[in-house]
């Protein structure tokens, strides 16, 4: 087996056993929270400090594009699915609902597994760069929504300046770039944690997941899964050959636009009062169909 089977089958079976752990009633849909909390206010900022702290930031120049790739593919494709949507006549809550799970793509919690897996720390780290235009778009989302149904600009703000992956990235740049020693105690403890990511991110998705959703929400997750799982990769595709991207920069830039919706799109859908559960359904069906949409579109590279 080559490393994108390996790095796909190994995500499959974790998740798979999150999933089977919820099923002999180990784990419940309520713990979720509590894991999703550890990964993403201590494991994942500590294993994206790690990446970034020890990175050979020369090219900074041309990891720096790799955010327009994220953040022009996801505004195009919301443009053209706001478009379709408003003809379907439906109800502004019920639209921003689904639109917003279409703009945001799981860049970390899927993302970074996969590109470790497959191009190691290399694409570890442009994946991270990736990821930065998920917190742009997240925050832009934020300001659009509060326009349109009400809430706290403050808010919206307060949320991104306190989104610990967010300093992750910024601490790790900076102490890199000024080369600040951290000592080994802290960087061996740093490294400890951020290696407990992955499997509990996957644990967590495992344990999400719920198919009943596809019958309450049918169309709208066909819609979403089209629209996120395919439209949004080949408007990256094209964005990129534009670019002149090549290997990895091409690559990744791929992989992490072809993400399942991502769950920062149902703290909007939750912080705004929309129809929280459409978009939670978009989400986790989303994901399920992207184990097999994913491992299709990196074959294709």
């Amino acid at each position: 087996m080559n490393a994108i089977e390996i790095t796909i089958l190994s995500i499959i079976l974790m998740i798979a056993l999150g999933y089977f752990l919820k099923r002999i009633d180990f784990l419940s849909v309520k713990d979720v929270d509590s894991l999703n909390n550890i990964v993403i206010n201590i494991l994942l900022p500590c294993m994206i400090f790690s990446a970034l702290y020890i990175a050979d930031l020369s090219l900074m120049s041309s990891l720096g594009v790799l955010p327009f790739v994220i953040l022009a593919s996801s505004f195009i494709t919301g443009i053209v699915s706001y478009v379709i949507l408003k003809k379907m006549n439906l109800p502004d809550k019920t639209l921003w609902s689904v639109l917003v799970a279409i703009m945001i793509a799981n860049t970390a919690f899927m993302g970074y597994p996969v590109n470790i897996g497959i191009y190691g720390s290399e694409g570890f780290l442009r994946a991270i760069f990736c990821d930065i235009a998920t917190s742009v778009i997240f925050l832009i989302l934020s300001f659009v929504l509060v326009l349109k149904f009400g809430g706290s600009p403050k808010m919206a703000v307060k949320k991104i300046a306190l989104f610990p992956p967010l300093w992750a990235i910024i601490l790790g740049i900076l102490l890199n770039l000024l080369n600040i020693p951290i000592g080994p105690v802290l960087e061996n403890t740093v490294d400890y944690l951020g290696n407990g990511t992955i499997p509990l991110i996957m644990l967590s998705l495992g344990i999400s997941i719920d198919l009943s959703g596809l019958k309450r929400s049918k169309s709208m997750i066909i819609f979403t899964s089209i629209m996120k799982l395919a439209f949004f990769p080949l408007v990256a595709f094209f964005i990129v050959s534009w670019l002149g991207f090549v290997d990895l920069q091409f690559n990744v830039s791929i992989i992490e636009a072809a993400m399942p919706s991502g769950m920062l799109s149902l703290i909007l859908a939750i912080t705004y009062k929309l129809d929280y559960e459409l978009t939670s359904d978009c989400i986790l069906i989303d994901t399920v169909i992207s184990l097999i949409s994913l491992p299709l579109i990196i074959m294709l590279l």
